[in-house]
């Protein structure tokens, strides 16, 4: 059951492996309680990005925790209207200020804007030299993605975050992924909530006493996924921590591995508009 809290990315930093994830988190006392909750109850990673509008009050949120700011990785990322190289530069410098930091733990690019993410990645290895930024990776990349990216790039980047849930298991990236030392993070890691009710989830639960979002989250630990499941109760926020103290059977990864349908609830990498 001695599951390590953290992993050590390929530059050496070292990221939790379960954080809060702040999607539609509204600004204001929503983001903020969110935040502080989730660093109250013993997370100490926290995801935000530009288009999320959110990022001052997570950062109010970390200033109200009262957890020293050197204990907790803060995730943002670049959104795809600002990409390019100069551009870039700007839109970290925005985003530093909003969350009123020195220095982000991880910069991402948001999704892969066809002609631009290597501007924008160029721009990216810039930001992580001066360490205003600790460690760099993308969002939503596909192989092909990281295939034309790497063909140019100085730094790899240390981190995909994928949507990643039972229903999409995005194996053959995974393991793309892990050949190339590129931490797998997985967004909307409940399935959106969608798949709480699926049999094998909650049977799988009752074996453990646990929820079928407990279950779901140690599936994607014990497959060494980072994960930012989002709440905004705090009693559910405590909840989806409270994974390190049962560990799923290789018969109980395998059923859930083959509830996969392929089916994504985000847009494609290859076919979006925005």
């Amino acid at each position: 059951m001695s599951l390590e809290k953290t992993k050590e990315l390929a530059n050496g930093s070292i990221i939790p492996r379960l954080g809060l994830g702040v999607w539609k988190v509204q600004d204001g006392e929503e983001a903020v309680n969110s935040v502080k909750w989730a660093l109250q109850a013993g997370y100490r990673l926290i995801d935000t990005a530009a288009a999320y509008k959110n990022e001052a009050s997570v950062g109010e949120g970390i200033r109200a925790s009262g957890v020293p700011r050197e204990k907790i990785f803060v995730t943002t990322k670049l959104w795809n209207a600002d990409q390019g190289y100069d551009s870039t530069l700007k839109a970290f410098d925005e985003s530093l200020a909003k969350l009123g930091l020195d220095y982000i733990d991880l910069y991402l690019i948001h999704w892969p804007v066809g002609g631009k993410y290597k501007d924008s990645w160029r721009a990216m290895e810039e930001i992580y030299q001066s360490g205003r930024a600790k460690a760099i990776g993308v969002s939503n990349f596909h192989e092909h993605h990281i295939k034309d990216l790497l063909k140019e790039v100085k730094v790899v980047p240390m981190v995909d975050q994928i949507e990643l849930h039972p229903t999409l298991t995005q194996e053959p990236l995974r393991k793309f992924l892990v050949v190339n030392k590129i931490a797998v993070e997985a967004w909307s890691p409940l399935g959106q909530g969608k798949i709480l009710e699926e049999p094998i989830l909650v049977e799988i639960g009752k074996k453990y006493n646990k929820t079928a979002a407990q279950v779901i989250i140690r599936w994607h630990l014990q497959s060494d996924s980072i994960v930012i499941p989002k709440s905004v109760h705090e009693e559910r926020i405590k909840q989806n921590f409270d994974v390190f103290d049962f560990e799923l059977t290789d018969d109980d990864i395998k059923r859930i591995d083959e509830l996969n349908t392929n089916e994504r609830l985000g847009p494609d990498p290859d076919n979006f508009d925005f």
